[in-house]
């Protein structure tokens, strides 16, 4: 069970069915990232799109769609916790809002590569992912046009994890979970071809 913190559907709990094995951000720290997301970057809700990766059950796209985000794409590899965030969402009349795809995160991130782009790029993988996966998340994740130029790549992670890469600005603990906050690659500068052509 987990809580939609605010919005439209504040205090709305929501149950998935027992024999769902899923671990939702908790409340705190869901409360705390987007107050961050609110404080820090400023973003209007109703004009962002976000994309949810490891989405569960819908925890962290739901809260996202509460808030008047109209477009968030959940990417989520369990085809039975997809449909119940489709099936969620529509119960709530968020159906136009979020669209729940059942598939592997890192093979979609392959599969996608500079089709959109995204103001916040969230994702919460399994804690027992080894790091080298994460810098593969990552590498994914910013190399692939998936971030807008003042986008936000939020990873959350064990405490214990220690991640380093020159992307990250910030590392928010609570308790065992972590978030780490990334900046999108810089533009890589234009270049010259032997014949004098740009190369975008």
């Amino acid at each position: 069970m987990y809580r939609i913190i605010s919005g439209q559907w504040k205090a709305k709990r929501i149950s998935a069915p027992k024999n769902f094995d899923v671990r939702p951000t908790t409340d705190f720290a869901k409360e705390a990232l987007f107050s961050i997301i609110e404080n820090r970057f400023r973003l209007d809700y109703a004009s962002i799109s976000v994309l949810d990766l490891f989405a569960g059950i819908g925890s962290i796209s739901l809260e996202f769609a509460s808030r008047g985000c109209k477009d968030v794409t959940s990417i989520e590899m369990n085809a039975r916790h997809a449909g119940f965030i489709n099936a969620t969402a529509t119960e709530l009349e968020m159906n136009t809002q979020v669209n729940a795809i059942r598939g592997d995160v890192f093979e979609y991130l392959k599969k996608n590569r500079n089709r959109k782009t995204y103001d916040i790029v969230v994702a919460d993988p399994p804690f027992e992912m080894e790091v080298e996966k994460y810098q593969e998340l990552i590498s994914l994740v910013l190399k692939n046009n998936y971030l807008k130029e003042n986008g936000v790549f939020i990873l959350e992670h064990q405490s214990r994890t220690k991640l380093e890469h020159p992307n990250i600005t910030d590392t928010r603990k609570y308790g065992n979970v972590s978030f780490s906050f990334l900046k999108p690659n810089e533009p890589q500068p234009e270049e010259t071809a032997e014949n004098g052509e740009i190369v975008e």
